[in-house]
């Protein structure tokens, strides 16, 4: 399949369409769609509203991208990871609906998943935008129950626009007529192009700051909005943006009319891997051993700024980085807020990536910075090398999602 087509990203719904057509339209047999969008905070959110959901007895399907360990990660039927024999029989029949035409790995692999959906009973369907929204693959459903705009932020410049204004643009480009849309905090003139495109299409907006709140207190998440207070754990997604993740995913459970049960399940039983992770067990955890190991996948300046107020939040601990990032990415940006709550950074290639950076040009990066840095041939070295000078560090890798996945596959448990 990743043969049909030579670029890996290509923007358009024309494929899509064309091969929704061959396999009979099955983004029209959903059961209520809920589709996410946004820069930073897209999965954590929708793992909140799929634990909300599921606290209450419902079968939740839900696609999600990328995948880190194993491509199975992006296709849960009814509450459950797609098996093998499944994933094969909906791919294979894809592809001869498909035949020689071009079609991009993503736009397939996302038609099979909505072929798995709509065969599958279940009470709803998560749907996460792959990249953008406007031409997503994702973006062929007519009227879902409600979309979300987490916050939006720059990353993916080459493909979706150099400015906020223009991202999120791209990000609105999931909103439907009279569908509601929750906003998450976005920068002011990200929010600007939103609520225009909103108005536009009549879609009623629930924007945070305005038609809901949430914070902090004593301990404790407090979220406000036209329906009351709510006074709920804080998340148990570990990091302070997880607090603005759970203030969405809340805002979407009592759009559907959920109860306080189920905004208490979204934040006290989501699971979203590889984001400010601890590793407890496997071959790397063994080898890091007396030292923590920790995993994020972020990878733009975002998600750098959120990882940082993380680690400060942590308890005292001297903090050690193992990064590898990919070319198409802001190194600098990401690893600047780094720089203060970080004793050292190993640089490491990403394993089987061609775009990787090299590990010797994101050393550089970081002593720019002000991050003491030097290079390892492997994350496995990078940890003994760590571990031989500071046992009883906090080793964190962290950069990619590509290099998250690696180190999933690698330690194995």
């Amino acid at each position: 399949m990743m043969a049909l087509h030579p670029k890996v990203i290509d923007l358009t719904l024309d494929r899509v369409w064309r091969l929704l057509d061959a396999v009979g339209h099955p983004q029209d047999r959903l059961p209520p769609v809920v589709h996410v969008a946004g820069t930073n905070g897209k999965g954590s959110t929708q793992a909140m509203i799929r634990a909300g959901l599921e606290a209450g007895g419902s079968r939740v399907h839900a696609y999600t991208s990328p995948h880190l360990a194993r491509f199975h990660e992006r296709i849960r039927l009814a509450g459950r990871l797609i098996d093998e024999a499944a994933l094969t029989e909906v791919l294979d029949r894809c592809y001869r609906a498909n035949g020689s035409d071009p079609i991009t790995y993503f736009e397939i692999t996302t038609v099979a998943a909505l072929m798995a959906f709509a065969e599958t009973p279940a009470d709803y369907t998560l749907l996460e935008v792959g990249l953008g929204g406007r031409l997503d693959a994702t973006n062929v459903i007519a009227k879902p129950a409600i979309t979300i705009i987490t916050p939006v932020d720059l990353d993916h410049q080459q493909f979706l626009g150099d400015t906020i204004a223009k991202i999120a643009a791209e990000k609105a480009g999931i909103i439907k007529r009279g569908v509601p849309c929750i906003v998450g905090p976005q920068h002011e003139d990200g929010l600007e192009v939103i609520e225009g495109l909103a108005a536009r299409a009549g879609a009623p907006l629930l924007a945070y700051g305005q038609h809901w709140h949430v914070g902090t207190e004593r301990g404790r998440l407090v979220y406000q909005d036209e329906g009351g207070l709510l006074d709920l754990p804080l998340p148990n997604l570990p990091g302070p943006h997880q607090v603005m993740n759970a203030g969405a995913a809340i805002a979407a459970l009592r759009a559907m009319g959920k109860d306080e049960a189920a905004c208490e399940a979204a934040v006290t039983r989501a699971y979203w891997p590889a984001r400010m992770e601890r590793l407890t067990k496997g071959a790397l955890v063994d080898l890091a051993a007396p030292a923590q190991l920790w995993l994020d996948g972020g990878h733009n300046p975002a998600a750098g700024i959120a990882l940082a107020e993380t680690l400060r939040q942590q308890p005292p601990r001297p903090t050690h980085l193992i990064c590898g990032m990919l070319n198409t990415k802001d190194i600098a940006g990401y690893l600047r807020p780094l720089a203060g709550v970080a004793q050292s950074l190993t640089a490491v290639s990403i394993p089987g990536e061609a775009n990787t950076i090299p590990a010797a040009d994101t050393a550089a990066h970081a002593n720019a910075v002000g991050l003491p840095a030097r290079v390892a041939d492997s994350v496995g070295h990078a940890i003994s090398q760590i571990t031989e000078d500071a046992p009883g560090a906090r080793i964190l890798i962290c950069g990619s999602l590509y290099l998250a996945g690696h180190v999933l596959r690698e330690n194995g448990a």
